[in-house]
């Protein structure tokens, strides 16, 4: 049964610029960025505009803090009671929270509107996409296969933006690689929480099939990731640094499972977080290395 949580101070968030950073997880942005940023750089083959490149950025960092806003509102009671997240709670108020996802939800849509007529006419779906994901935990077990296509959305919105089509297979490659690696390493992180979800009748894949199970699925989600990148990569005729850093992104991933496996609370972060940044650092550094420099091949002609 769970106790009421213990009472403190509630500054509102918008007097606390570090705390309003931290309620929403600010700092978790470097899981989307890094892929729509390759996403972006593949597609123009360079960095864009700086037209383009402001509003994808915008984009972006309004669509995140929107989710993860609504992501607070919509999970406050349970954050309250979770003792992993109670501090939570004090970082700031519910209605502020939700006024906070209001102006990001306005400031995704202005930006959508400055890149072109595709990523306006998308960007209902990407709102009930990012916003949507929040509401699983109440039904289903696999809320963490829909964070995965939230943040698919990010890669795709991105090539959106900088060549108006959705029409290769690249951004789509992209998106199922980021679909499975979230999948993968969002129930890493749900080990964390078994007990209360079953206190609280919340469900997650740990939850009903178990730690092990859990960490299992995980390991063949992040296999398959690296196929996608392998595949990916080659659709793209990416060059030598990509390579390079596809085998970084495979030890990241080995180092990740490492980590994770006698599930210790501190290890699990450590593999979450910085093995996770790692991930998408080392992939958009071979991306732009291999764009920038396209003759750095393994062998003559041009060929791996």
């Amino acid at each position: 049964m769970m106790t009421s949580p213990p009472n403190g101070p509630r500054p509102g968030f918008l007097r606390n610029f570090a705390g309003t950073l931290e309620l929403i997880k600010f700092s978790h942005s470097v899981f989307a960025l890094p892929f729509a940023l390759s996403a972006m750089l593949v597609a123009a083959r360079g960095v864009p505009s700086l037209w383009t490149l402001f509003w994808i950025l915008w984009c972006l960092v309004s669509a995140r803090t929107a989710a993860m806003a609504f992501n607070r509102w919509a999970d406050w009671d349970y954050d309250t009671f979770n003792p992993r997240t109670r501090r939570r709670s004090q970082l700031g108020t519910r209605p502020l929270t939700m006024i906070l996802c209001g102006f990001s939800l306005v400031a995704f849509v202005i930006g959508s509107a400055q890149l072109n007529l595709l990523c306006l006419v998308l960007c209902p779906v990407a709102c009930l996409i990012i916003l949507g994901y929040s509401l699983t935990k109440r039904f289903t077990a696999y809320t963490h296969a829909f964070l995965g296509f939230a943040l698919a959305a990010a890669p795709m919105g991105a090539w959106a933006a900088t060549t108006g089509e959705l029409t290769s297979p690249l951004p789509w490659l992209l998106a199922a690689a980021v679909w499975c690696w979230v999948f993968g390493f969002d129930l890493i992180y749900a080990t964390q929480d078994v007990e209360f979800d079953l206190q609280a009748q919340l469900h997650s894949f740990p939850a009903r099939h178990g730690v092990a199970a859990a960490l299992r699925l995980a390991r063949v989600l992040h296999f398959f990731t690296w196929l996608i990148l392998l595949g990916f990569g080659c659709a793209a005729s990416l060059s030598l640094p990509y390579w390079i850093a596809m085998i970084l992104i495979l030890g990241a991933l080995f180092m990740e499972h490492f980590l994770c496996r006698t599930g210790d609370l501190k290890r699990i972060n450590v593999a979450f977080f910085q093995m996770n940044a790692l991930v998408g650092l080392f992939l958009v550094i071979g991306i732009g290395a291999s764009i920038y420099l396209p003759n750095w091949h393994l062998l003559p002609g041009g060929r791996l």
